[in-house]
C-alpha cells in the first residue's frame, strides 16, 4: 500500500471529484426539472401530448445510459448539437434521470387523496394554488425516499462519463492506474470517494424526509 501515491495524485483526484460533483449536480437538477414538467404534462387531458410524454419515458428507460451518452456526444453534431464532453455528460444525465423522476412524480401525484383536492377546489382555490399547497406537500412525503434513491443512482452513473473523456473521478483514476500500475490503491480511493458522496446524499435524504414529515404533521 503506497500512500505516497495519494499525495502525488491528490490534486488530480480532487479535480476529478469536483468535476464528478459538477456533472452530478447539473444532471440531477436538470433531470428533476425536466421530470417534473413531464409528470405535469402527463396529467393533461390532451391525449396526443400524454402519448408523447409516455413514449419519451419508455424510450429513455428502455435504452442504456451509455447509448444515450454516445448519441448526444458523437451523434449530436449530425443534427446541429455541438457540445463539449462535460456539457454532453450533464445533458445526458439530465435526460436519463428525467424519465425516472417523471415516474416518481407521477406516483407522488397519484398518492394525493382526491378528497383533499376536491375540497380545495370547492373552496375556490385556483389550480396552481392547489398544486402548491395541497399536491406538492403531500406528494413530497411519499416520494422523498424514491428521489433519494434515484439521486444516488445518478451519482454512480457519472463513472460512465469517462468514456467520452470527461475529466471526472474515474478518468483521473484511470490515468493514475495507467501511470503507476497501482490498481489496488486506485480502486480503494475511488470506492472511498464514491461511498462518501453516496452516504452524504443518503443522509441528506433522511433529513429532508424527517423535516417534510414533521412539517406535514404540524400542519395537520
Amino acid at each position: 500500500m503506497d500512500f505516497a501515491l495519494y499525495l502525488r495524485y491528490g490534486p488530480a483526484l480532487a479535480s476529478g471529484f469536483a468535476v464528478t460533483l459538477l456533472c452530478w449536480f447539473g444532471g440531477a437538477a436538470l433531470g428533476l426539472a425536466l421530470g417534473f414538467v413531464v409528470a405535469l404534462l402527463q396529467r393533461l387531458s390532451f391525449a396526443p401530448l400524454r402519448w408523447l410524454t409516455r413514449t419519451y419515458i419508455e424510450v429513455v428507460r428502455g435504452t442504456p445510459f451509455l447509448v444515450q451518452l454516445f448519441v448526444l456526444y458523437d451523434g449530436g453534431p449530425s443534427f446541429g448539437l455541438r457540445l463539449d464532453a462535460t456539457s454532453s455528460g450533464i445533458l445526458a444525465l439530465g435526460i436519463y434521470g428525467s424519465a425516472y423522476f417523471a415516474e416518481i412524480f407521477r406516483a407522488g401525484f397519484n398518492a394525493v387523496p382526491p378528497g383533499q383536492v376536491e375540497a380545495a377546489a370547492s373552496l375556490g382555490m385556483a389550480p396552481f394554488t392547489i398544486l402548491r399547497r395541497i399536491r406538492l406537500p403531500v406528494m413530497l412525503v411519499a416520494i422523498v425516499p424514491a428521489l433519494t434513491n434515484m439521486l444516488i443512482i445518478l451519482s454512480k452513473e457519472t463513472v460512465v462519463l469517462s468514456i467520452i473523456t470527461v475529466p471526472e473521478l474515474m478518468y483521473q483514476m484511470q490515468t493514475m492506474a495507467a501511470e503507476t500500475f497501482a490498481a489496488f490503491e486506485t480502486i480503494l480511493a475511488m470506492a472511498i470517494l464514491y461511498w462518501i458522496m453516496v452516504e452524504l446524499v443518503a443522509r441528506a435524504g433522511r433529513v429532508v424526509e424527517r423535516r417534510v414529515t414533521a412539517f406535514m404533521t404540524g400542519a395537520a
